[in-house]
């Protein structure tokens, strides 16, 4: 790995003050930790695969605890877990040594983290947990340690430099395990069959949670607020509908209400360029054949793709019949937070 100051210079050519040092230390930080990264795929391998095995055969829920800097990360990797379908919590080790270990049950699995591997508020917790008899995986940058010898699994997320100039600050080495904990939960996420719906039910205050759980049916206009005329309608009571309903469109419908065509204010643009009278002329005669229709079970998202993808504004909802039952325009999918 090149030394940070190497880094710098190679970012930076003449070492200076100022803003060219900044950016150059930021460049190298970047530089340093992604090769920290990159140099984890390598032990990608049986004790990884060991981790997963336990993890997916947990009865209880994968406890993370973990001191400082390693305690942080271990809070994101345990609601990473949750959030993709393996239930996880996390523990201060501090508190864990004062009533918080009677969280652990026998069904559960512990993932410890910490780069000595020599923790003393880890270790003075490590009879405990071995006397519960549940599987302990240990993340350290230190095989040899006291935390990796006791483990059921060790998975080594050691770097050989911190992108502190100091080699003080935990910085590569809370990165490195921080994208070792995400490589855990992504593979079982996958091992799992975890979908995207399942992703969404975890999440549901959320725009992500919107935009999958959400359906048309949740958010069309229904009803009388649906803007619709039959054929033959005159151009002029076809614009007062389109004005009542305030979607900037209307749907021309039969009598059993199957869907026949659609007028949109584009529509309306053209028809005005060809000097048609607004009184005389009969919807069907300015109308747009084949308008883009969508199922109420489609998702909202999936709506808004269409939409955009065909660069319309509006969407009506049809059933299996090609029946009207609900129409849509932009501003409902703003409303509901899905664009």
């Amino acid at each position: 790995m090149t030394p940070m100051r190497t880094l710098i210079e190679r970012h930076q050519g003449a070492p200076e003050e100022g803003d060219q040092r900044l950016r150059a230390l930021g460049r190298a930080v970047l530089q340093l930790e992604a090769d920290a990264v990159a140099a984890l795929g390598e032990r990608i391998d049986q004790p990884f695969s060991e981790a997963c095995r336990h993890m997916l055969a947990c009865r209880g829920r994968v406890i993370v605890t973990g001191m400082g800097k390693s305690g942080h990360i271990g809070s994101k990797m345990a609601a990473t877990l949750a959030s993709t379908g393996t239930p996880a919590f996390f523990v201060h080790p501090g508190e864990a040594s004062h009533g918080d270990l009677g969280m652990v049950t026998p069904d559960d699995v512990v993932i410890a983290l910490s780069n000595s591997g020599e923790t003393d508020e880890l270790t003075a917790i490590l009879p405990l947990i071995k006397r519960l008899g549940v599987p302990l995986i240990a993340l350290t940058g230190r095989p040899e340690s006291t935390l990796a010898r006791a483990a059921s699994v060790h998975l080594n997320v050691g770097v050989e430099q911190e992108a502190c100039p100091l080699g003080l600050a935990p910085t590569a080495s809370t990165t490195a395990t921080l994208a070792m904990g995400d490589a855990l939960a992504v593979a079982l996420l996958d091992a799992r069959g975890f979908t995207a719906e399942d992703f969404a039910r975890s999440h549901p205050g959320g725009k992500l949670g919107r935009r999958l759980l959400l359906h048309i049916e949740d958010i069309m206009q229904t009803g009388e607020r649906i803007p619709r005329v039959a054929p033959g309608t005159a151009l002029r009571d076809a614009l007062l509908e389109i004005s009542r309903k305030g979607l900037g469109m209307t749907a021309i419908v039969d009598e059993e209400q199957r869907v026949l065509g659609i007028f949109t204010d584009g529509d309306l643009r053209r028809t005005l360029d060809r000097g048609a009278d607004i009184h005389q002329t009969p919807i069907e005669a300015v109308m747009s054949l084949s308008p883009q229709t969508a199922s109420p079970d489609l998702l909202a998202a999936e709506a808004a793709e269409r939409m955009e993808r065909h660069r319309i504004n509006a969407l009506l909802v049809t059933d299996a019949e090609d029946r009207l039952v609900g129409a849509l325009n932009m501003h409902d999918l703003l409303r509901a937070g899905v664009v």
